[in-house]
């Protein structure tokens, strides 16, 4: 009998249980992919489930605020919609041109009861085939205006101890200018930038980002000691809140890109997918192209920012930077240090935006460039000092609209934002994204370095070409510089974000004017990177007389910068990539294949290419004889006819990598 009645309560005890969670599960569009939402208790969490396997455990969702009570608990859900929307859309330019956007949605609304007051959130959840986005949302409402966040409570419970390349969040260093490092997911220790990447074996990759960050701070991700578990940690005001807001408004989407190799982290469009539609209806005036530019110059330290005897921004060497540009299908020439401002303490940011030194003649250089078909790329560097730019921002524009120039580079080279504020605080997020959409009203297209971190705000805002945020190239010319390693695994974590301007084809690799110093590649992968890092925008960033006579050259001179499709070959985070891509305005097709400290051979198949037809394959290889450290430079360039059917083999030298053109013949 006492058998009996233990039995009896085992059974009556979890049917209490049961009957305090409520489960709501969503498939994604091909099924292999499982959301499942929770309320238990009163407190939500969600998981994620790869072809019936978990990857995410029970992670809880909620949000803390300043003397308003949580919204953390005490949750009944009120209401759930099931929806499911599917898109084709095109980007005005990109890594490709036509994206799917083709997911399962469900929206849980919850209802909050604490001390006699309601209150509502909703959090939506859209899920792909690859991955999953979801936001918290605050309708309008009496009891919910006005309010401060002081953290989220989103987490994201893991169920493998995985391999995590991620960089620091807050450090010395200018923001998210660190090197990468591989990580055991169980010994993370520092609170870390997104996006962050993870790898279990050979085929679950997963990287955890953010979409849409607008009016909001940041996400970074912090380790919880002692379980294989992330939580997210918003990056505060220097007034110590997070998130100052009111209703209605909303979160940037969390986002959980799955693959089952490294390749499919690359051309997963989940990010873009999760932004707003574009807001610029007429999208002409919008361009990419590779341009040349005052600035390597003064990171070698033949020239100088501010006015002197070796000032790079003198009008004589714009001019013969025009005549570069013009003669090698290069679009446009950027002028860093032609303002006033630069002769002062120029971190304190003091710049003039329009007013150039008197040995940079604008009236000049703007016809010049005109008649030569070349577009001048301004410069505006605000040493972090946002209060001088705002202030001076609608004269600056004016002045870019009058000479006719299209883009402009901003630079915010500081640890901190008006000396206080982090870069990827919400004070910092409105000030980026409202010289965005200013930009976009005055039809100038922007490349930002020392930014926000990108969040696929390129799809809202097309005039938002490419930007920095990432221990880019200049860290060659004065520093122990990149190892070989980096370049192999930006591509699966800060491009997860969206374009990164790393500033390639350095061809002077041991770097005459600075014998302590080199550039750790072959020039094989110095035009290979052309490929593999994507930017609309691409530099030739070395000075032009390390170009002349170099028939490698001619590969920067033919490589687009707007691509129909992508494909990636072969991938392993940290050792190596290859990448094809289309080119939008023709039927040719290009290769780009680097590797780390490690000489690789790869026989790849040619099946990307149309069928029936022949293509010159112009071959960018690294000679049999060179490595990263000795004879660099030295590469062997080649041609010859394949087709669709045949396989190539592809030899890469330790830091090296191989550059190619498939140029249809009939």
């Amino acid at each position: 009998m006492r058998r009996i009645l233990g039995i009896v309560a085992v059974i009556c005890l979890s049917f209490i249980m049961s009957s305090c969670t409520e489960k709501h599960t969503v498939l994604s569009p091909n099924g292999k992919l499982e959301l499942t939402v929770l309320n238990r208790d009163g407190k939500v969490f969600y998981e994620l489930r790869k072809e019936g396997k978990l990857i995410l455990s029970e992670s809880r969702l909620g949000l803390l605020l300043k003397d308003q009570g949580d919204l953390s608990e005490n949750f009944i859900i009120q209401n759930t919609d099931e929806f499911t929307f599917r898109n084709t859309w095109s980007q005005p330019w990109g890594e490709v041109k036509n994206i799917e956007e083709y997911y399962n949605g469900l929206t849980v609304s919850l209802l909050q009861k604490s001390n006699e007051k309601e209150r509502q959130l909703n959090i939506t959840f859209k899920l792909f085939d690859d991955g999953l986005g979801f936001r918290y949302e605050f309708p309008e409402q009496e009891n919910l205006k006005k309010f401060v966040i002081t953290d989220e409570l989103t987490q994201f419970n893991f169920t493998h101890d995985f391999n995590t390349w991620w960089i620091p969040a807050y450090s010395d260093q200018i923001d998210y200018e660190e090197l990468y490092t591989e990580t055991k997911l169980s010994a993370l220790e520092k609170t870390m930038h997104t996006p962050v990447t993870m790898e279990s074996g050979d085929s679950l990759f997963v990287s955890i980002h953010e979409a849409a960050l607008v009016d909001y701070a940041a996400m970074t991700l912090k380790p919880v000691e002692g379980a294989l578990s992330l939580e997210c940690d918003l990056v505060p005001l220097s007034t110590g809140e997070k998130v100052m807001t009111e209703a209605p408004s909303v979160s940037p989407w969390r986002t959980i890109q799955v693959g089952n190799s490294a390749g499919d982290l690359i051309t997963s469009y989940l990010i873009l997918n999760l932004n707003e539609p574009s807001k610029i209806e007429d999208t002409s005036w919008i361009s990419t192209g590779k341009y040349a530019g005052i600035w390597w110059g003064m990171h070698v330290k033949t020239q100088t920012w501010n006015q002197g005897p070796i000032h790079g921004a003198k009008t004589e060497n714009v001019k013969e930077l025009i005549d570069f540009a013009a003669e090698n299908n290069l679009k446009g020439v950027l002028v860093e240090g032609w303002n006033k401002g630069w002769e002062k303490d120029w971190s304190l940011g003091r710049f003039r935006f329009a007013e150039p030194y008197d040995d940079f003649d604008i009236e000049f250089l703007s016809k010049y460039a005109s008649e030569k078909g070349v577009s001048l790329i301004g410069h505006h560097e605000t040493g972090g000092n946002i209060l001088n730019y705002e202030t001076q921002l609608k004269e600056a524009f004016e002045f870019l609209k009058k000479y006719k120039i299209p883009a402009v580079k901003t630079g915010y080279v500081a640890n901190l934002i008006n000396q206080k504020e982090f870069h990827q605080s919400q004070f910092a997020v409105n000030h980026y994204n409202y010289v965005t959409a200013f930009a976009a009203e005055n039809k100038i297209m922007l490349d930002i370095h020392e930014p926000v971190k990108a969040t696929g705000l390129r799809r809202t805002y097309p005039n938002l070409m490419t930007r920095e945020g990432a221990r880019g190239t200049e860290y060659e010319a004065w520093s122990e510089g990149n190892p070989p390693e980096h370049t192999v695994i930006l591509p699966f974590t800060r491009c997860l974000a969206g374009p990164l301007d790393y500033t390639p084809g350095i061809f002077d690799i041991n770097i005459k004017t600075r014998s302590d110093n080199k550039v750790h590649t072959t020039l094989a992968k110095q035009l290979a990177l052309y490929v593999t890092i994507y930017s609309p925008w691409q530099m030739a960033a070395d000075l032009p007389e390390n170009y002349t006579g170099q028939p490698a050259f001619q590969f920067i001179r033919d490589v687009p910068t707007n691509w129909e499709d992508t494909k990636v070959l072969n991938a392993k985070i940290g050792d190596y990539i290859t990448v094809v891509r289309k080119d939008r305005d023709s039927d040719d097709w290009y290769l780009g294949s680097v590797t780390d400290e490690h000489e690789r051979e790869f026989e790849i198949s040619l099946d990307f290419l149309m069928p029936e037809k022949k293509y010159k394959a112009y071959v960018y290889a690294d000679q049999e004889d060179t490595d990263l450290m000795n004879n660099p430079t030295a590469i062997e360039i080649s041609e010859t006819e394949v087709t669709s059917d045949q396989k190539l083999n592809i030899s890469l030298a330790a830091g090296g990598g191989q550059a190619i053109r498939f140029k249809l013949l009939n």
